[in-house]
């Protein structure tokens, strides 16, 4: 079974949640498939775009809207696309232990996103999609990093 087929039967959401994807790089899970099928349930789609060297920002993806450049290796919706809060998060990740915490690639970009939106009272589920050989003992973490309310990998759903 795939990651899109298990996600796609385990994670729960009414029609019109808002659900950030992200648009694979380096060895990242290719979670195009599973936005597809959250979208065809009625997910509202989102990626994030690179605002500046610290934040990032959720633009809603339309299909046939154009994409650009946004660093890192990625493309996301352009600045036209409208600004959206998700409430639930598939999160890239290069490492993650059993506790649910997660190393990126980012520079902290998710960090920095997830504390903002938790500063104006909200709290997405956030879910790591992960193949299972990125496990790894220990996540070294810090005051600031969040863990992960969920992982993701081609073995099934664990929650944390």
């Amino acid at each position: 079974m795939n990651i899109a087929d298990i996600a796609g039967r385990l994670v729960e959401f009414d029609p019109g949640t808002i659900v950030s994807g992200f648009w694979p790089i380096r060895s990242e899970v290719d979670v195009r498939p599973l936005m597809s099928a959250l979208a065809s349930r009625g997910a509202r789609l989102c990626l994030p775009a690179i605002i500046d060297r610290h934040t990032i920002a959720f633009r809603e993806l339309i299909r046939g809207a154009p994409m650009v450049d946004m660093g890192f290796g990625t493309v996301g919706p352009g600045p036209e696309a409208q600004v959206l809060d998700p409430e639930i998060m598939l999160v890239p990740l290069a490492a993650f232990d059993a506790r649910g915490h997660r190393i990126g690639y980012g520079a902290g970009f998710y960090d920095r996103a997830i504390a903002r939106m938790v500063a104006h009272g909200r709290t997405p589920r956030l879910i790591g999609i992960a193949f299972d050989c990125q496990e790894v003992p220990l996540v070294p973490n810090e005051w600031h990093d969040v863990a992960l309310t969920d992982i993701i990998t081609e073995t099934g759903l664990r929650h944390f």
